[in-house]
């Protein structure tokens, strides 16, 4: 099993610490509400990564008969909901989301419209796990172990918007557009 994380990990890191979806969601959370009110998003986005990736694993097979139209279908949900996010972001401002809490169910189910790691781990368990002989307790460990690389990802962003809450108080609208077009530019890469 550890000659298989060591032959995916570097892709893996690179996919983990690029900017994506749970990464700038985790760093805007954190930076506009601090980690106290800001952790339920960040353990929504991990569970919800967990979750996908266990079932990524378990319909591999089906999905690698399925893909073009599986992927697709996710693709344009994941897309929508991505410019959903984007626009909420560019609009909003510290003060009217000051007293609410990040919700643990938007990191959550965010993960299910993600395509970036619904690929992720599509070409992980394709390419790397199941060739390599892998039975459903490999998959499971595996799946275990893609959440906690994913989990360092989203963990540093959250930590570096955390750092610079106080900075971007002030500046929240610059940095409000440059996150809501992040998001779109990941929108854009989908199609």
């Amino acid at each position: 099993m550890f000659s298989v994380i060591l032959s995916y990990l570097p892709y893996s890191l690179v996919t983990t610490f690029t900017p994506g979806p749970n990464n700038i969601l985790s760093f805007y959370s954190i930076s506009q509400k601090g980690w106290r009110r800001g952790w339920p998003i960040v353990v929504g986005i991990v569970a919800g990564f967990f979750c996908v990736m266990a079932l990524c694993a378990l319909f591999c097979y089906e999905l690698d008969q399925h893909l073009p139209s599986i992927t697709n279908l996710l693709k344009y949900a994941g897309i929508l909901y991505i410019l959903w996010l984007a626009f909420h972001v560019a609009r909003s401002n510290p003060t009217e989301e000051g007293g609410q809490q990040a919700s643990f169910w938007k990191g959550f189910f965010l993960q299910f419209v993600n395509v970036k790691i619904i690929l992720y781990a599509i070409t992980i368990y394709t390419g790397y796990v199941l060739p390599a002989g892998a039975a459903w307790p490999d998959l499971m460990a595996q799946a275990l172990v893609l959440t906690c690389i994913g989990a360092t990802g989203i963990t540093t962003w959250g930590a570096v918007g955390g750092l610079l809450q106080s900075f971007l108080a002030k500046h929240y609208k610059p940095f409000n557009y440059l996150m809501a077009a992040i998001l779109v530019l990941c929108a854009w890469g989908m199609l």
